[in-house]
């Protein structure tokens, strides 16, 4: 199972914020540096959010994700607003290995449709949900379609990949919904990575059963960044070489 440290920017700078409200904010620091930090630690892949491109519909710090892309030798994906192609061929130029839908998914399926056919694997779906319904804009509006019916339609189109976020959970370190994500994963018949509420190597261990149902992967934030889960170790633990 892949361990994702995730690297959300707004303003050129690392935070995190509490359940997506953007009136409650922690800054980190300089992204590039945040993401030297976690390959050093043993990370694979990193999972970068343009905070300020969630609002604006459209890339915002693609300077700064050049400068993490130079900085480190891992893949990172990256999502934000990016609703268009024009957009997604940016990003992807830029040297991103996976671009992120996320709202686009649940209002314009055709898109994700016609990026799938030009980027095959590349094209991952985003799909945020509270309460099992799907939040869309930066998670300030409803988007009224149930996870598991969006999941569903994004396999018919081509999406290879979901990252499935509860916000309910998000930034809160109160566990991972492991039988939310597991669910989807089996509903939807392709490869889910679980985020939000991460907050120790017990949420780790927790999803590990479920690799077999199709969650490829966990993203972590905020416990890496308080220190609650040590990345290192749950690199192993997740690898199998550490129990």
């Amino acid at each position: 199972m892949i361990i994702f440290p995730a690297i959300d920017i707004r303003g050129g700078k690392a935070v995190r914020l509490y359940k997506g409200d953007f009136s409650q904010e922690t800054v980190f620091g300089e992204p590039e540096e945040m993401a030297a930090k976690w390959e050093s630690l043993g990370g694979q892949y990193l999972h970068l959010v343009d905070l300020d491109g969630a609002r604006a519909g459209k890339s915002m710090n693609l300077d700064v994700v050049k400068k993490i892309i130079a900085r480190v030798n891992i893949p990172v994906e990256l999502g934000g607003g990016i609703r268009t192609m024009e957009n997604i061929d940016e990003v992807l130029a830029a040297g991103v290995q996976r671009v992120i839908l996320g709202s686009v998914a649940a209002k314009n399926p055709a898109l994700v449709q016609t990026a799938c056919a030009k980027y095959g694997e590349r094209v991952v779906v985003g799909i945020d949900a509270k309460d099992g319904i799907v939040a869309v804009d930066g998670w300030e509006v409803s988007g009224n379609v149930e996870a598991g019916v969006l999941a569903q339609k994004m396999a018919k189109v081509g999406v290879k990949t979901i990252i499935y976020t509860d916000i309910s959970r998000d930034g809160t370190l109160k566990g991972v919904n492991v039988e939310a994500t597991a669910k989807l994963a089996r509903e939807s018949g392709i490869k889910v990575v679980a985020s939000g509420g991460v907050k120790s190597i017990e949420d780790i261990k927790a999803l590990l059963p479920y690799e077999e149902d199709g969650i490829e992967g966990v993203i972590v934030g905020k416990s890496i960044y308080t220190g609650s889960l040590d990345l290192s170790v749950a690199i192993k633990v997740a690898s199998g070489a550490e129990g």
